[in-house]
């Protein structure tokens, strides 16, 4: 059974949430909480396949709310779980700067839903983190040009050369394995930009991400 767990401190806010996954996710096991020792708890107790996050937290129920405290929940998330996908839902997600190198690293799906956007639209965010697909897009200041790691350059000449080597074979040829490749894709998706709602839907992101980094002068 899919583990989900929420964690934010707004009750009506928890709720709607909480009532949407419901619906979109009836067979999944849903927990909510409402500080950061709390869910520091249900965290270590059930590793989820899911986490759900507002920035804004205190650590125990009518505690301050900071945004430090949600920080330092997610930095401990993504260390401890690098694979666990992540959607963080706040009002404020330039202060996910803080964590930037972490996030560039990690291995899970993370997306990011501002509070402003439509709880229809958040669903779309959780569903993509589901998937594994990394969007940061929201995060005003978190692309200052084009930086690409030399593997993922790698990974995209090997997809684009006349043979159009797949995961498997590119994985074999870096000396790496497939889900490593799959991670080096994510990460060159959100450098680039290649989000699922700026493309058809019915356009493979792959076949996208290869003609935006031609674009780029990234390959030839």
């Amino acid at each position: 059974m899919e583990k989900i767990v929420i964690v934010e401190d707004l009750t009506h806010a928890r709720n709607s949430t909480l009532l949407l996954l419901k619906n979109e996710y009836p067979h999944a096991e849903i927990l909510d909480k409402d500080s950061t020792n709390e869910a520091f708890d249900v965290l270590n107790q059930n590793k989820p396949d899911l986490l759900i996050i507002d920035l804004g937290l205190p650590e125990k129920p009518g505690d301050r709310i900071l945004l430090s405290n949600g920080i330092e929940l997610l930095r401990h998330c993504m260390k401890k779980y690098p694979t666990l996908n992540i959607t963080v839902q706040t009002a404020d997600p330039k202060a996910l700067i803080r964590l930037k190198q972490i996030i560039d690293s990690h291995q899970g799906g993370f997306t990011v839903a501002d509070k402003a956007l439509p709880l229809e639209e958040m669903i779309r965010r959780v569903s993509w983190a589901r998937e594994g697909i990394v969007h940061t897009r929201d995060i005003r200041g978190w692309k200052s040009g084009i930086e690409m790691k030399r593997e993922w350059l790698e990974t995209l000449k090997l997809a684009s050369q006349k043979e159009s080597l797949q995961d498997k074979a590119i994985a074999e040829r870096l000396q790496v394995t497939e889900a490593t490749i799959r991670h080096y894709w994510k990460k060159i998706q959100d450098v680039l930009e290649v989000y699922p709602e700026l493309y058809d839907v019915k356009k493979n992101l792959r076949v996208m991400t290869l003609e935006r980094a031609r674009e780029e002068r990234l390959i030839d």
